[in-house]
Order: C-alpha cells, then sequence, then structure tokens
C-alpha cells in the first residue's frame, strides 16, 4: 500500500493536544464507495486500518487514520437526490432557512460538498443566488449540466477568496454531511472567514455522536467520517477563530444528526435555549466517559456475533438471503462482520453507478431493485438502515408474499 494513500494523526483535530485514546478497532477496511468492476476483483484491493479514539482533553472522537481524500473523494457513487426522505428534507431546509435569515436576490449560499446540486435546486426555485463546491468531478459535471453551478474542488482558503472575488461574500454557507470528512478544520474555518459575510451564518449538519453511541450505530464509522461530533469539542474549535454555536437542532436523518448555527462572535447573536440544554445532555448521559465508549465497543462485537449466527443458520436450512441497498455503511457492516458471498446471494442499490460493479472488500456483486421481484429471496439483510421506513414501503409486496427483513441496528431483528 502506497505510504501516500494513508498517515496517522499525531494531534486531536479540535484542541491540538497530543491526548488521542484508542477504543475501538474495526479492523483493515477498503474505501467503501470504491466499488469494483469484475476485472478489478483479481487486482490488489487497498485497506486501511479504521481506529476510532478519544480525545484525553476535549473529549472529541475521531479516526486515528486519514485516507488520501483525493483517492475517496474524486469519482464518488452517493447521489443525494436518490432518496425520497433525503428530498424531502433538502427541500424543508431550504424553506427554513430562506425564512430564518431571509434569503432573497441579493443574497448567496454557498454548499461545500454540494453533492449533485439537490440541495441547492431548492434555492434555485426560491430565486436565491448560490455556488455549489464538490470535488468530486462527476458529481460537478451532473450538476452543472442540471443547471446549478458548481466548481469541483476542495473547500479552501484559496477557492474562498476566489468566490468572493467573482461572487462576493455568502450570506450562507452550507455544509450537510460534509464536515466530518475534513481532516485539517482549521483550513474549513479560516476559508469560512474569509467567504462569509460580517453577518453570514454557518450551517452544518451531521450524524450525531450521542446518537451513534446510544444506537450502536458502528457502520457510519468509516475513513470518509474522521470526526464524531458533540457540542462540546465543537463549540471549542469554532471560538479559536471567532466564531460562535448560537443555536442546535436534533432531526432524525442518518439516524439521528445535529444542525449547528454559527456565526462570528463579535455578531453577538443570542444563544439558544436548545444549545444549553443539549450540551447538559451530553453531561448527563456520561457521552465523554471513557467507559460509556469502551461499553459501546463491546456491544458492536455482540452485534457482530449475533448477526454472523442468523446469516449461517438461514444458509444451513436452505434459506436465500440477498442484501438491500449498497451504502457506505452497509459496506462497513458487511466487511466487519465478514459477509460475503458464502453467506449472502448479491446485494441490490438504486443508484445506477454501482449496478453491474462490485462492493469492496466483501466482492457481493450490485444489482438493480427490480432483482428481488425476479430472484424472490427468503430474506432481505437491509444495509440502509437508516431509511428502514421508506424502503419498508418499498417491499410491502416482498413481505406480503412471505419475504423477511432483516434489520443488523442498533440489534439483530428480523422482520
Amino acid at each position: 500500500m502506497p505510504k501516500s494513500l494513508v498517515k496517522k494523526v499525531k494531534h486531536c483535530r479540535m484542541c491540538k493536544n497530543k491526548n488521542l485514546k484508542r477504543f475501538l478497532f474495526l479492523g483493515d477496511m477498503p474505501s467503501v464507495n470504491n466499488f469494483l468492476t469484475a476485472y478489478q476483483l483479481n487486482e490488489l484491493e487497498h485497506k486501511f486500518p479504521l481506529t476510532v479514539c478519544y480525545c484525553g482533553d476535549c473529549g472529541m472522537v475521531e479516526l486515528e487514520e486519514v485516507v488520501n481524500p483525493e483517492y475517496m473523494f474524486k469519482n464518488y457513487v452517493y447521489i443525494s437526490s436518490f432518496s425520497k426522505t433525503m428530498l424531502a428534507h433538502f427541500g424543508d431546509l431550504a424553506t427554513f432557512l430562506v425564512e430564518k435569515f431571509g434569503l432573497n436576490s441579493g443574497t448567496l449560499v454557498t454548499e461545500i460538498g454540494s453533492n449533485d446540486g439537490t440541495l441547492l435546486k431548492f434555492f434555485k426555485t426560491a430565486g436565491v443566488p448560490l455556488l455549489g463546491v464538490d470535488p468530486a468531478k462527476n458529481l460537478a459535471k451532473l450538476a452543472n449540466d442540471n443547471g446549478i453551478e458548481t466548481w469541483d474542488d476542495f473547500f479552501s482558503t484559496k477557492l474562498a477568496q476566489r468566490m468572493v472575488r467573482e461572487k462576493g461574500h455568502a450570506s450562507v454557507i452550507i455544509g450537510t454531511n460534509v464536515f466530518a470528512h475534513i481532516d485539517d478544520l482549521d483550513k474549513v474555518l479560516k476559508g469560512l472567514d474569509i467567504a462569509l459575510s460580517e453577518d453570514g451564518v454557518f450551517v452544518a449538519e451531521f450524524p450525531y455522536l450521542m446518537n451513534l453511541i446510544e444506537g450502536l450505530q458502528f457502520d457510519t464509522i468509516y475513513h470518509e467520517h474522521l470526526s464524531y461530533f458533540s457540542l462540546k469539542p465543537l463549540i471549542h474549535l469554532f471560538s479559536r477563530f471567532g466564531f460562535e454555536m448560537f443555536d442546535v437542532q436534533r432531526i432524525p436523518v442518518h439516524g439521528g444528526s445535529i444542525r449547528i448555527f454559527v456565526s462570528r462572535s463579535k455578531a453577538k447573536r443570542t444563544l439558544s435555549k436548545s444549545l444549553k440544554e443539549l450540551l447538559d445532555l451530553e453531561e448527563k448521559v456520561g457521552l465523554y466517559d471513557p467507559r460509556a465508549l469502551k461499553k459501546f465497543a463491546k456491544e458492536v462485537q455482540t452485534i457482530k456475533k449475533d448477526l454472523r449466527k442468523l446469516l449461517i443458520s438461514l444458509k444451513k436450512d436452505g434459506k436465500r438471503v440477498a442484501g438491500f441497498g449498497a451504502p457506505a455503511k452497509g459496506n462497513i457492516l458487511l466487511n466487519y462482520c465478514e459477509i460475503d458471498n458464502r453467506l449472502l446471494s448479491y446485494v441490490t442499490d438504486n443508484i445506477p453507478y454501482k449496478q453491474g460493479l462490485y462492493t469492496p472488500g466483501t466482492h457481493l456483486q450490485v444489482f438493480p431493485e427490480e432483482k428481488i421481484k425476479e430472484d424472490k429471496p427468503d430474506y432481505l439483510l437491509l444495509l440502509p438502515w437508516n431509511f428502514k421506513e421508506e424502503i419498508l414501503s418499498k417491499l410491502t409486496d416482498f413481505r406480503r408474499s412471505g419475504g423477511r427483513i432483516i434489520v443488523p441496528i442498533p440489534r439483530v431483528t428480523v422482520l
């Protein structure tokens, strides 16, 4: 494995102290969105250690290894618009932000990690000027082809300077499920300082550490997600750059996330009641207690044991099991639990870019969802469990005909 593809962190991303302590090792993992062609199955597949640490000083939970982002993000297969749940969520978010901050034809909205422009389309409909930034060339092209101006690059101080020159300062900069992907958060804060207007707001969404721990959501831990955020470390980070978190909302997407609102400290915005309440709750539930993290690690091992036991038993009984969905989190679960074509026949996914390819690490072939109607497996392993309700409505006929659904998180359950 080329050394340039992975490095180990030497200090906490938040407080810069060298007090990182390991509490969970998920094994050597492939890059979970690097699906393979049939030809590539015979080639060497890069795998990287997946080690989770916490900072003994500020409480931040983060990965010890950093995989080169160019390797992971320049050609990306997750597309926001393929989920009805996310379409509805982004529509609601755009409407909320337009109303809350009075966005109009004279204000600029920028999205970091804008994917195929799904969220920004809603701002375009509202008549708000916009700009997308995403390093994935395939997705940037898709967005531009659909009339959503998108720069195919990583957000940086250089890009922020170009943005101000060509577009002016942004009233709102958004990052949905991207902030946790960034290794050098200091550079992002410096870029925000350049690109935001004086009274501008940074709005970010990401899975919440409290939900991850309480819901045993270990499969949301992968190399793209370098940081697992809670409020206390974030407040420390923003304060170092003259910013202040002034509000927070808990939202249900991706198994439980938070949406934070950040402005310059000198803007002196009123701190919300919900911010203080959630900070108090973090302390009350012991989110920064190392014992809670070690307990989580033990329960993750139990999920692996229970899921393998179930699948091995079904195999012995002659039952056929397929996987529904091939999300990044699903590839973590498959690799950690050592589930390949000896236990699972194949997986399905509705994203065309993945169809006909093979899952990283476990090498299961990906078929369109129509395969289920043709093949009629006995069981489906639900890998994108965070969209469970949306998917169960799709699988009504499958269940009526006697098919069963295995939900692996937070406990192995058969529906």
